[in-house]
């Protein structure tokens, strides 16, 4: 952000500046000295406690903030130095018009003392002695003046050399002033992330080991009946399936589902435009999906079956017109504590500004063209978008029941991870470590 100051404002500027630099390396010592300090009372203790680890890390990061800070005020500082308008710079500036007018007397100076003696040695025999003593004093005043505008001359150049020096002087001292709180900032980070990694794999190793969840590629979740071009303000039905190509029962399964826009330019997240519920016969009430959550449970999920979830998507009237993905994904976890899920698959589609229309025989979005296609993972039903109904809910002796209850005690959010990952600019996510839901709360 550039900051426009008046004089007074860069002069106080200029004089903080000392200030500005001395607030940062006090917090870096103290940072320091408080790790040193725990060191010192921890006595024949092997490793810092979390306690103090926490301590430590949370005076890195006030110390990163206030070199922040202290960059931020450094940066004025060195915005009102460089600016033309600083007084030193102000002062260089009349220094030099002085000057330039100094040699422009000079000029004329020199010049009306070269006339003085063309019109002395001009004069005829004949003059009379006033006129040539009248000329004599003319060129003997011109010398004066031509002596005293020289002096002038090199007296203004004199001081605007050294009004130019201080103003540069004044500049570079800012700039390596400015460089060194930048220098600040960087050393802040760097134990305020040291800080951050000791307390992260402390608390780590304080946690007993905790089985990794692991990708599953038999693992399916399809999208029915989301059209490709999607209009703003409008309502759209369409269903997940679930298909588990493992040949052993996963004990819950949980859909995941993320829509992430961005209008025409590309450069704008309208993700907070698409609104999405899901709902099945077991539980036939509507239930908002919050961003990154799971779209409904499947409890259990037989080897080789397949279950239905129907999913509704309201998008905001005021939605510009732009570009969409629905990523799509699911994870599960057993009662052995074994999980695990797939990877995320990009449906992509077309939203259309509010009030367009849009003909009725409006292709299904397709998956990614990354996503593998097997008969297991194909779209299964038609594209309408009207909700399936119960006879197309499997049922729970076949294919596992959609619970409505709460979160497993255990769930390990595999594609949750996935989803946030893509919008944020990844593009899938392989293995995730699941935790607890205590550890997590």
């Amino acid at each position: 952000m550039k900051i426009r100051r008046t004089l007074a404002t860069a002069v106080v500027a200029a004089v903080t500046t000392p200030v500005v630099l001395l607030s940062v390396t006090p917090a870096l010592a103290d940072a320091n000295a408080a790790v040193a300090a725990q060191a010192q009372q921890r006595g024949e203790r092997d490793k810092p406690s979390i306690e103090e680890l926490e301590e430590a890390a949370e005076k890195a990061q006030k110390a990163y903030d206030d070199a922040v800070a202290a960059e931020k005020a450094g940066r004025a500082v060195v915005e009102a130095a460089l600016s033309d308008d600083a007084p030193l710079a102000v002062a260089a500036k009349a220094a030099r018009e002085e000057a330039a007018d100094a040699a422009t007397a000079k000029e004329n100076a020199d010049s009306a003392l070269v006339d003085a003696r063309a019109a002395l040695a001009a004069l005829p025999e004949t003059a009379t002695a006033e006129e040539k003593a009248a000329a004599e004093k003319a060129v003997a005043d011109a010398e004066t003046a031509a002596t005293s505008a020289e002096e002038a001359k090199a007296t203004a150049d004199a001081k605007a050399a050294a009004a130019v020096d201080a103003s540069d002087d004044a500049r570079v001292a800012a700039v390596r002033a400015y460089s060194k709180l930048q220098n600040a900032v960087k050393e802040a980070l760097t134990a305020k992330e040291a800080a951050d990694k000791a307390l992260a794999d402390a608390r780590d190793e304080a946690e007993p080991d905790e089985p990794e969840c692991v990708f599953e590629s038999k693992l399916s979740t399809v999208v029915t009946g989301l059209p490709s071009k999607i209009v703003a303000g409008s309502t759209t039905n369409f269903s997940l399936r679930v298909t588990n190509g493992t040949d052993k029962t996963l004990d819950e399964v949980s859909p995941y589902v993320y829509f992430h826009a961005t209008d025409k330019s590309g450069y704008n997240v309208i993700d907070d435009a698409f609104h999405l519920q899901w709902s099945t016969a077991a539980s036939p009430a509507w239930k908002n999906v919050e961003k990154g959550s799971r779209a409904g449970s499947i409890s259990p999920l037989k080897a080789g079956a397949h279950a239905d979830v129907k999913l509704r998507l309201k998008v905001d009237a005021k939605a510009p017109a732009g570009d969409g993905l629905a990523f799509v994904a699911g994870d599960y976890v057993n009662d052995d504590e074994s999980c695990g899920g797939n990877l995320s698959t990009e449906y992509d589609f077309e939203l259309l500004a509010a009030g367009s229309s849009v003909p009725g025989d409006v292709d299904d979005a397709k998956p990614g063209k990354t996503t593998p296609q097997t008969p297991d993972n194909k779209p299964q039903g038609s594209t309408s978008t009207t909700p399936l109904d119960s006879a197309n809910t499997a049922d729970s002796a076949a294919t596992g029941s959609l619970a409505s209850t709460g979160s497993p005690s255990a769930l390990p959010q595999f594609a949750a991870a996935a989803g946030a990952a893509v919008a944020l600019g990844a593009v899938a996510v392989f293995v995730v470590r699941r935790r607890k839901a205590d550890s997590a709360a």
